[in-house]
């Protein structure tokens, strides 16, 4: 396969964005990678181009951000944030500024990690976060749109969160007795949502479609 893509990935230093970044550069389908966040990553690599962007002014970088598949694994938790306001701004504004950036840049694919119960009018504000951000991506019209939808994510992170944590421990032994319509609920590693998100991107299929954490699971392995 001849390398004549290029991708690009905003959450690179995140708990999925991680996994993913370290598999966009090892695969052929991609000559180069564009890495988008607001530090420099340790990483160095040939095929990696790191932009160092300011969110709140995401559009003075719109230039440097032409790519064939966008994949997006921005999100915050409201502790981390500070304030409501603050996480509305990671998980909504910067992913839909991203994707409308992108788009006018002809972006053949915008790939997104949203999260299970995401739901535009739910009452838990989260869940409504997710929701709103999936209805206003939606909207720009993109020919090839992913939602990814997973379940608790497992893995090491960088960050201590508590919840998240406890949540782990007390699911994944029930994750065993969890099947059929219960599948979904299981916990699943954050390198398998990495994993399922390229699979699909080499697809490339004209399609919107939302991908729940037993699909994401199965397209991860």
């Amino acid at each position: 396969m001849h390398r004549t893509r290029t991708a690009l990935i905003a959450g690179a230093s995140g708990l999925v964005g991680s996994h993913l970044l370290r598999m966009l550069l090892q695969s052929d389908r991609y000559s180069q990678v564009i890495s988008v966040g607001r530090r420099e990553l340790a990483i160095i690599h040939p095929k990696l181009d790191q932009q160092i962007v300011d969110f709140d002014n995401l559009k003075k970088s719109a230039s440097e951000l032409a790519a064939d598949d966008v994949f997006c694994c921005l999100g915050t938790t409201i502790k981390k944030a500070g304030t409501k306001e603050a996480f509305y701004k990671v998980d909504h504004t910067y992913v839909t500024q991203l994707a409308e950036i992108t788009l006018r840049r002809n972006a053949s694919q915008f790939l997104v990690v949203s999260s299970m119960g995401a739901d535009a009018k739910s009452r838990m504000f989260y869940n409504r976060v997710k929701g709103e951000m999936e209805r206003d991506v939606r909207a720009l019209g993109f020919q090839s749109l992913h939602i990814f939808r997973p379940s608790l994510l497992l893995g090491e992170r960088d960050e201590h969160r508590t919840g998240e944590e406890i949540g782990a421990r007390v699911m994944k032994p029930l994750s065993k007795i969890m099947f059929g319509p219960l599948r979904k609920y299981r916990p699943i590693q954050a390198e398998t949502v990495a994993s399922a998100m390229l699979r699909v991107a080499a697809q490339d299929l004209k399609t919107d479609k939302v991908y729940l954490s037993d699909e994401i699971e199965r397209l991860g392995h």
